[in-house]
């Protein structure tokens, strides 16, 4: 009888064990970027219509098209490493399911042009360095107005070095 109980004990363990390292690898493949839209639980690939390329959400790596073939990166290229992230639209592939999405390039691009936008998207995380709360806003206020202020202050000084000689002539 407690042979029988420790091997339940030991087989509830185990199940328990192994369910809990599915959870936690599920967790980490396939995280939306912070620039994500929100309100899609399923989502493996957005197409960047600005700069015609794709974000392939579990491998975390953009695609796109150079050197005569797509190329998967950690980074955008380089004519678009400014490329506002979190500004641009995102179009949100769900329709497709497999490790080639710009198979469909030649439709994506005709539908989805340079410049288009869909519905208002709201990114998962806010742009980094960018406050949401009111009491920052006011912070961020009334530091503008300290650097206007402060901007009087450096010209009085250009002039006060300039009647001792130091600055312009």
């Amino acid at each position: 009888m407690k042979t029988i109980k420790i091997a339940i004990v030991g087989l509830f363990l185990i199940v328990a064990n192994s369910t809990q390292a599915q959870v936690s690898v599920n967790v980490n493949i396939g995280t939306p970027p912070a620039w994500g839209p929100v309100g899609y639980s399923e989502v493996e690939y957005y197409y960047l219509p600005d700069i015609e390329a794709y974000y392939d959400v579990r491998a975390s790596q953009f695609i796109y098209f150079g050197g005569g073939r797509w190329v998967r990166t950690s980074y955008l290229p380089r004519p678009y490493r400014n490329y506002d992230l979190y500004g641009g639209y995102k179009v949100v592939l769900n329709d497709y399911h497999g490790r080639t999405p710009y198979k469909y390039f030649d439709r994506h691009k005709v539908k989805y042009y340079k410049g288009y936008h869909g519905a208002p998207q709201r990114c998962y995380e806010p742009r980094p360095g960018y406050a949401y709360n009111d009491r920052h806003r006011d912070h961020h206020k009334n530091y503008k107005h300290h650097d206007r202020d402060h901007r009087h202050d450096r010209h009085d000084r250009h002039e006060r070095r300039d009647d001792h000689g130091h600055g312009r002539r």
